[in-house]
């Protein structure tokens, strides 16, 4: 079957890459930044007409409800990156295979993922010390939340793979009309309804599986390489193999990464809800930052990727640049502007002083050299992109995870301060990125000497 290249699929082996790079990004970068605004909408909505409490207590989930579905995040990388490199290399059935694969894990995944986390939310709670005016409310806004984590989860294989062929417009459009409903229900919940955490909770389950049915829907309707048939929904064993050889490396290294930020939200924790509360919503405008970055991640691994599967190993290391460009270019300018805007932007989510100045100071020490995570995960994207997801994981286990659990346990330890604690950030994503890039080098050499032997390098175009 020919690859069709319409408006909404981009075939990423040809043309100026740096171009093609931004159009992939900006709707992605726009994206992740709606899908964001499902919990800041959240946070902003408690904050403002509920209490201290509530606020602490939804800004004080993410990093365990990220530990509990991490590894399966992973896995919908794993599958993207399968997609990318069988688009690349234009083949219908393999990819359609790993579609069908992919809807399965994300069933089967979400089930059993949304029924541990109604089970385990309060027990996993007391485990980060979270304070007992927190305790019930965070309990019952994670068990809100995992009864919709079916749709959450196959929304990010659906997503995965939409970027996959180069769309990143649709799933825009599904999540722009999932986002205004989400908002709107929130204040009716809330200041109608008089809700608490559960009003936002439901909220945002409703919207996830809204913006779920859209995206479905687009898929079933599809006559190209997205095509959904339920009926050839299952396991490919050897698909799964190949998603489970990325993704799996990918979604244990996120579920480090998230243990190490569960150290530090339990850290935090100890200073009592104050500095909760204010570190929950500096950490929201944190995400704003990260999202947008993220999308530049996306594109090196789906660019690496579909580049790999066409054998174009030549335009590997100016993806590379291009996205470092970008994405350095982006976390300066939003990280800069966030700390500079702090004030300004936290009272959007409380009007309390005291929160203001604690958010303030998570803001100097983690949102301004934010662009150092964003160079040290591009990098990794794009050693993803090759295929290759045990080395990224090992060296960001050792570079992130044991960077900031040795300072937590050591520095900390010994000047139990707030801003000791922040420094663990910065110092962590500096070290890893330079380690990342001395392994791109070796990985990519390897890669062109190995197709220089086969005699599998393309002849140069211009």
């Amino acid at each position: 079957m020919a690859r069709s290249t319409g408006k909404y699929e981009m075939d990423m082996t040809n043309g100026p890459l740096l171009k093609q790079i931004i159009r992939f990004s900006i709707p992605l970068m726009l994206t992740g930044i709606l899908q964001l605004l499902f919990n800041a909408a959240d946070v902003v909505v408690v904050g403002n007409f509920s209490s201290r409490e509530a606020l602490a207590a939804v800004t004080s989930t993410g990093s365990l409800i990220n530990l509990i579905i991490n590894v399966f995040i992973g896995l919908s990388v794993g599958a993207g990156v399968v997609v990318a490199q069988e688009y690349g290399a234009n083949n219908y059935k393999d990819v359609q295979d790993t579609i069908h694969t992919s809807i399965a894990i994300g069933l089967i995944g979400g089930t059993v993922l949304g029924i541990f986390g109604v089970v385990m939310a309060k027990p996993l709670l007391e485990l980060m010390s979270t304070p007992e005016d927190v305790l019930d409310l965070a309990a019952l806004y994670m068990r809100i939340y995992f009864v919709g984590m079916p749709a959450t989860l196959l929304y990010n294989f659906c997503s995965a793979i939409f970027r996959a062929v180069g769309d990143t417009k649709r799933p825009l459009y599904y999540l722009s009309i999932a986002g205004i409903l989400n908002v709107i229900l929130n204040l009716f919940f809330v200041i109608v309804c008089g809700m608490s955490v559960e009003g936002v909770a439901i909220a945002t389950v409703v919207s996830q599986c809204v913006s779920l049915v859209l995206t479905l829907l687009c898929m079933m309707r599809s006559d190209g390489f997205l095509r959904l048939r339920w009926k050839e929904v299952r396991i490919d064993w050897s698909k799964l193999g190949k998603i489970v050889k990325v993704g799996l490396p990918a979604g244990l290294q996120g579920s480090l990464f998230s243990i190490s930020n569960v150290m530090i939200q339990a850290s935090v924790n100890s200073f009592g809800s104050l500095v909760m509360a204010g570190n929950g919503a500096a950490a929201n405008i944190e995400g704003f930052v990260y999202n947008s970055m993220n999308a530049v991640y996306q594109a090196a691994i789906t660019f690496t990727g579909q580049n790999m599967g066409a054998r174009r190993y030549e335009r590997i290391n100016k993806i590379l640049g291009a996205c470092l460009l970008v994405v350095t270019t982006i976390g300066l300018i939003m990280g800069v502007g966030g700390y500079l805007l702090g004030d300004v932007l936290l009272r959007v989510y409380t009007q309390e002083p005291d929160v203001i100045a604690m958010g303030k100071i998570r803001l100097g020490l983690v949102c301004l050299p934010y662009f150092l995570c964003g160079i040290m995960d591009v990098l990794v994207g794009s050693m993803r992109g090759m295929g290759r997801s045990v080395v990224p994981m090992l060296v960001s286990i050792l570079g992130v995870c044991g960077v900031r659990i040795l300072w937590i346990q050591t520095v900390f330890a010994w000047d139990h301060n707030l801003q000791v604690l922040y420094w663990s950030y910065p110092l962590s994503w500096a070290a890893t990125a330079l380690v990342h890039f001395i392994c791109f080098l070796f990985i990519h050499k390897k890669i062109m000497a190995n197709a220089a032997n086969a005699r599998e390098l393309p002849v140069q175009t211009t």
